[in-house]
C-alpha cells in the first residue's frame, strides 16, 4: 500500500488507514492538531503511550519532509523499518550508512521524495546537514527523547543543547519535542534550552499502573538471585538485564546461557553486525534475554518485554524509569 493513496485526509482517516488503528488515545488529536496549525508541542507521555503517532501522522499530511532527531541508531532503524512496512516513505542518515547510500538518502530528501527523514544531534549539527535542510521542503522536526537536553541528559548526547538553532534558522516550521520522563525542572529546562515558550504543554504524566517494582539488597549472589527471579517468575518470558560495563554485560550473557536461558549481550564494544543480529534476534524471536549497558532499547517498540533488570543502580531516578519503561509496551 502506497500513503499517496491517502492524500488529503484527515488524521483520523490517516490513523485508521494507514496505522490501523480506530482512534487516537489520551491527548494525541490534540497535539497532532496543534502541530498542523503550525504551533509548537511539548509532549510528555509514558513509554508505549504513543509519542510518536503525534509526527508522523502530521508527517502524512503536511506538504514537505519531516526531520526527526532521534539519539540511537537501534531506534532509527526499528522505527524506519515499521514505517516502511505501513507502505511510509522513511529514511535515515547515520554512521551505519556508507557514502553512496548517504548520498542517495540527502537526494531523495531534496528531491522531496521522503515523508519523514531520522537523523542523529550529531549530524544535524553538520554545517553541511544544515545546508541540505536550507534546500529541503521540511514540514515539521520532531525532538525525540528530549529530556536529553537537561542537566541530567545532556552529558549523554550534548549537541541536544545546540538544538534551538532550530528555531532561529527555521522560523516557521513548528517543532514538537517529546518525552517519557520530565519532572517540573527538566519540562521548564526544555522549553527554555529549546527555545519552546510558545509550544503548548501536553501533560499525560508517566504513571503506569502495569508496571511493579521491586527492589533487592544485593546479597553477593547478584548473578543467582537474577537466575532464581528469572526461572521463578519469568521462564520463557522476554526481558533486558541492565549492566553498567560492557565487561559484565559479557559475563552475565554467557553465564545465563550456559544455564539454558536464550540470553544476548548488547553493547557499544561490539561490532555494528553483530549488535544489530542481536537486536533483530530480540525483536523477532520469543524469550529472549538481552543484556546490555543501558544504550540498549531506548525506543525500541517490543511490545512484550515483561521483566527488566538492573544488577547496577542506574545514575539517575530519571534514568531508571526510563529504563524500566522498556517494559510492558502492550499495557
Amino acid at each position: 500500500m502506497s500513503v499517496n493513496l491517502v492524500a488529503n485526509q484527515t488524521p483520523i482517516q490517516i490513523l485508521q488507514i494507514v496505522f490501523g488503528y480506530e482512534s487516537f488515545r489520551n491527548q494525541q488529536a490534540a497535539v497532532i492538531e496543534q502541530i498542523l496549525s503550525g504551533g509548537d508541542a511539548l509532549v510528555l507521555m509514558p513509554t508505549g503511550g504513543g509519542k510518536s503517532l503525534c509526527f508522523q501522522v502530521p508527517a502524512l499530511i503536511l506538504d514537505g519532509t519531516a526531520i526527526v532527531i532521534s539519539p540511537l541508531i537501534a531506534l532509527m532503524q526499528d522505527q524506519v523499518m515499521a514505517l516502511r512496512q505501513f507502505g511510509i516513505k522513511a529514511a535515515f542518515i547515520n554512521s551505519s550508512l556508507n557514502a553512496d547510500e548517504v548520498s542517495e538518502v540527502e537526494n531523495r530528501l531534496i528531491n522531496g521524495e521522503l515523508d519523514l527523514l531520522y537523523v542523529a544531534p550529531e549530524r544535524l549539527m553538520m554545517p553541511r546537514m544544515l545546508a541540505l535542510l536550507d534546500q529541503a521542503k521540511i514540514s515539521l522536526f520532531a525532538i525525540d527523547e528530549a529530556h536529553c537536553v537537561s542537566q541530567w541528559g545532556h552529558d549523554f548526547r550534548p549537541e541536544y543543547i545546540q538544538l534551538s538553532v532550530l528555531h532561529e534558522r527555521f522560523p516557521s516550521v513548528p517543532r514538537i519535542a517529546l518525552t517519557a520522563t520530565a519532572d517540573e525542572t527538566t519540562r521548564a529546562e526544555i522549553i527554555q534550552r529549546l527555545a519552546l515558550d510558545q509550544a503548548q504543554v501536553f501533560n499525560d504524566g508517566f504513571d503506569r499502573p502495569n508496571i511493579q517494582y521491586r527492589i533487592n539488597e544485593n546479597q553477593g549472589n547478584a548473578r543467582d538471585q537474577l537466575l532464581r527471579f528469572i526461572l521463578n517468575e519469568h521462564e520463557g518470558d522476554t526481558g533486558i538485564v541492565y549492566c553498567l560495563s560492557r565487561k559484565r554485560v559479557d559475563q552475565i550473557a554467557q553465564w545465563l546461557e550456559g544455564k539454558g536461558l536464550k540470553a544476548l549481550a548488547y553493547h557499544a564494544g561490539m561490532s555494528n553486525d553483530v549488535r544489530q543480529h542481536h537486536q533483530e534476534r530480540f525483536l523477532r524471536e520469543e524469550g529472549v534475554i538481552i543484556v546490555a549497558t543501558i544504550a540498549f532499547g531506548m525506543g525500541i517498540d517490543k511490545p512484550d518485554v515483561r521483566f527488566v533488570a538492573h544488577l547496577n543502580l542506574p545514575k539517575s531516578i530519571e534514568g531508571y524509569y526510563q529504563e524500566t519503561g522498556r517494559a510492558g509496551r502492550d499495557g
